[in-house]
């Protein structure tokens, strides 16, 4: 169809212009806008993959700050926080926001967000050693 659109456009063109016809260009601009709404999204769920594995490698590296904090400590998590995590080997991701929920002495639970992802939290069970991803509630 596009073939013979150009044809019936060519004859009525003089033989010394040279150029795209509007209808040449309204279809490359065409194809750019497909190509760009099928790009878009899969760009986008890249990012928020990579923010998934930033979160899901701060909690790895705070777990093994949290042992090693309870080596030292007679193996209890008891009075486990993120300046004792820190002090213990954690460095955080920059946008990974780690605290401990609760730490006895014989577990924790961490509470980990990012700030680029936003609606998300993850939470890490010792006890359970799953990580689980859920909704952020809503504050009062």
């Amino acid at each position: 169809m596009i073939a013979t659109l150009n044809n019936a456009l060519a004859k009525k063109r003089d033989e010394n212009e040279k150029g795209f016809t509007l209808i040449e260009l309204l279809v490359v601009i065409l194809i750019i806008g497909v190509l760009a709404a099928i790009a878009i999204p899969a760009f986008l769920n890249q990012r928020q993959g990579a923010w998934e594995s930033q979160v899901k490698s701060d909690i790895a590296n705070a777990v093994i700050a949290a042992e090693s904090y309870a080596v030292s400590n007679n193996g209890s998590y008891l009075g486990l926080d993120a300046t004792k995590l820190a002090a213990s080997g954690y460095n955080a991701t920059p946008d990974v926001v780690l605290a401990v929920s609760s730490a006895t002495a014989s577990e924790f639970v961490f509470k980990v967000t990012h700030k680029q992802y936003t609606g998300q939290t993850w939470t890490f069970t010792h006890s359970t050693g799953v990580t689980a991803k859920g909704a952020t509630p809503a504050t009062p």
